[in-house]
């Protein structure tokens, strides 16, 4: 199983041993719920899933639901350390091509309704990243997946609340 055919392995559990999330819906809290007994890589998703689950909301939020499990599937192929630090998050925009969502890395917000964001969660190099899904609204950022343990949304008035200081890691503009 912790080899490196641990996708075929994580794709049978989660197709056959694990009740999936509600199709089409978007998740927030990956540690809580259905989807953090999913696995991803060598670990449940509730550790390492998040990119998986930025993907899944960016492409319920285009009208383009696949299911959460096949999306992770697909992004077994870019984990790194047999997913243990989760997913390269450099090929999220090839992880969406593959689901026909053409969604380009951007610098800056700017221009952009919806984005996927990857940010450290403390020091860089030092602290674990993490991705989320957002959306802009008229009362500021709607943020999905913030927290692992948080199962609603959350709302930040600029980037700055949602990354911190530090510059973001990468940023996709959802099309």
């Amino acid at each position: 199983m912790f080899g490196l055919a641990s996708w075929k392995y994580n794709l049978k559990y989660n197709t056959e041993r694990v009740q999936q999330p509600e199709f089409g819906k978007m998740i927030n809290g990956q540690g809580m719920g259905l989807v953090s007994k999913l696995r991803y890589g060598i670990c449940p998703m509730s550790f390492n899933g998040c990119e998986v689950i930025a993907v899944h909301n960016a492409l319920v939020y285009l009208n383009m639901p696949q299911k959460l499990t096949e999306v992770a599937f697909y992004m077994e192929r870019f984990r790194l350390l047999m997913g243990f630090f989760g997913c390269n998050v450099y090929m999220l925009g090839r992880a969406l091509a593959h689901f026909e969502a053409l969604c380009p890395r951007i610098k800056s917000i700017d221009g952009a309704e919806a984005f996927i964001i990857t940010f450290w969660t403390k020091q860089p190099f030092l602290s674990s990243i993490h991705t989320v899904f957002c959306v802009k609204t008229a009362g500021g950022i709607k943020v999905y997946n913030r927290y692992n343990n948080v199962d609603t949304t959350y709302l930040c008035a600029n980037v700055e609340e949602i990354a911190g200081k530090r510059p973001p890691i990468a940023i996709y503009k959802i099309k």
